[in-house]
């Protein structure tokens, strides 16, 4: 069988990575790496399908059994993508998707160079600012806290040289779009 495609979909939070994720993979049929974290699942998640939900121990266990392809701790919570599944689908000649935040992007391109990388990025500050406040799920200060992060990811993101894409999301159709296209273009190569 010929090998396919991983692609890491990566930007800050509010970005709108799931957004974008869910329906590239909807038009292309590339298959979603489901992630897993330490963190509560947010009202209509469901386990499996958003993330992988387990508890600390579990999660550290998968670090020290080496069976995370990427994880960070972010804000307190672990994150990580399994990566057996990930490396199963791409030798059985799949696309995959990993929609993870900029940290676990630049482990992932260190992991496997030859992954595309799509940074998702906000039009500018003051519309991401308003992205992560619509959410309503965190305190002024968590809000003023993911910001910050928010921006020195993007400086860490484009700093590194790891992105083969840049996709700004001004206008969700188009960003879209272009995602598709990505996805459609790195699939057809392989």
């Amino acid at each position: 069988m010929s090998e396919g495609k991983l692609v890491v979909i990566t930007g800050p939070s509010g970005v709108g990575k799931s957004t974008i994720v869910r329906e590239a993979i909807r038009r292309t049929g590339a298959e979603y790496s489901v992630s897993a974290t330490t963190r509560r699942p947010r009202q209509g998640e469901v386990d499996g399908r958003h993330y992988r939900f387990v508890d600390r121990a579990a999660f550290e266990r998968m670090i020290d059994r080496g069976e995370l392809l990427e994880w960070a701790e972010v804000f307190g919570e672990l994150y990580g993508t399994p990566a057996g599944p990930v490396r199963q689908a791409v030798e059985a000649g799949k696309t995959v998707i990993l929609e993870i935040d900029v940290q676990g992007g630049l482990q992932v391109r260190r992991a496997a160079p030859d992954a595309t990388g799509v940074l998702i990025l906000p039009p500018d500050e003051e519309e991401l600012a308003r992205r992560l406040a619509g959410r309503g799920s965190e305190s002024e200060e968590a809000l003023a806290r993911r910001l910050a992060k928010s921006k020195e990811e993007i400086r860490a993101a484009e700093a590194s040289g790891a992105y083969n894409h840049r996709v700004v999301n001004d206008d969700l159709d188009a960003a879209i779009d272009r995602v598709v296209r990505i996805v459609t273009q790195e699939s057809a190569e392989r």
